[in-house]
C-alpha cells in the first residue's frame, strides 16, 4: 500500500475554493490513479476553503483547501500493484495550478 502525503503551493484561488470543480478533479484523479470510484464528500467552508474526500474500493484521495493561502494539504492512499498514486499527485498539482509540491510517500505495510 502506497501512501503519499503532499502539500500544495502557490495555488490559484479560484480553484481551490471550487467545490464543484473539486469533485470533478478527484473523480478524474481515481480514474488516473486507476482506482475504482466508490463515492465522493465534500464540504464548502465560509468565506472559503473547501475539504473534498473520494472513497475509493483501493482506499482514497483527500484535499483541503485554503485558497487565502494559496495551498491544499492532500493525500493520495492506494493498495493494489494497479495502482498509480503518483500520477494522481501529479495530475492534482497540475489541476490546482501549484508551483510547488512538498511531498512525503509511506509505504504501509499489509501484515
Amino acid at each position: 500500500m502506497r501512501h503519499i502525503l503532499f502539500t500544495l503551493q502557490g495555488c490559484a484561488f479560484d480553484p481551490l475554493n471550487d467545490r464543484s470543480y473539486i469533485e470533478v478533479v478527484l473523480k478524474e484523479t481515481a480514474e488516473i490513479c486507476k482506482s475504482t470510484l466508490l463515492d465522493i464528500s465534500s464540504h464548502k467552508f465560509q468565506p472559503q476553503g473547501v475539504t473534498a474526500v473520494a472513497l475509493l474500493a483501493e482506499s482514497h484521495i483527500s484535499i483541503h483547501t485554503w485558497p487565502e493561502k494559496g495551498m491544499a494539504v492532500c493525500d493520495v492512499f492506494t493498495c493494489g500493484e494497479h495502482t498509480r498514486p503518483q500520477a494522481g499527485v501529479d495530475y492534482l498539482a497540475e489541476c490546482m495550478g501549484a508551483t510547488d509540491v512538498i511531498t512525503n510517500e509511506f509505504m504501509r505495510p499489509l501484515e
